[in-house]
């Protein structure tokens, strides 16, 4: 039998309309693309089909003012998929509001997690 995991995880999910949102997925999905290098990679190490995958990033690419990510098609040299300026910022300024809404509630958390039924037992 595994421990529990008695850390809380922290999500946050910014929408901005009806069908726009970032979420701690798609922050992923682009931290993926961005150390492979692809898109169908990328969506392989989350445990994602290529076809969401690239669902998410045309949403994503849609969304904003220019697009966060620039696809090439395979061929002879193979395609890929990078960041671009504006995808990089868009991640780090979600990871950074992240981390701040982390530390501003961490006491909070505290208080949840302390309220929360003791399983340690094991029972």
């Amino acid at each position: 039998m595994s421990t529990p995991d008695t850390n809380p995880r922290f999500r946050l999910r910014l929408v901005f309309g009806p069908e726009e949102w970032m979420g701690p997925g798609k922050a992923e999905l682009l931290e993926h693309i961005e150390t492979t290098g692809s898109i169908s990679a990328a969506g392989r190490e989350m445990g994602m089909s290529y076809k969401r995958a690239w669902q998410l990033v045309d949403t994503m690419n849609a969304m904003f003012r220019a697009p966060l990510v620039h696809s090439s098609r395979g061929g002879a040299k193979g395609g890929g998929a990078v960041l671009t300026d504006l995808g990089q910022a868009v991640l780090a300024e979600y990871r950074a509001l992240e981390d701040k809404a982390r530390a501003a509630g961490a006491d909070n958390i505290a208080r949840l997690q302390a309220m929360l039924v003791d399983i340690s037992d094991g029972e």
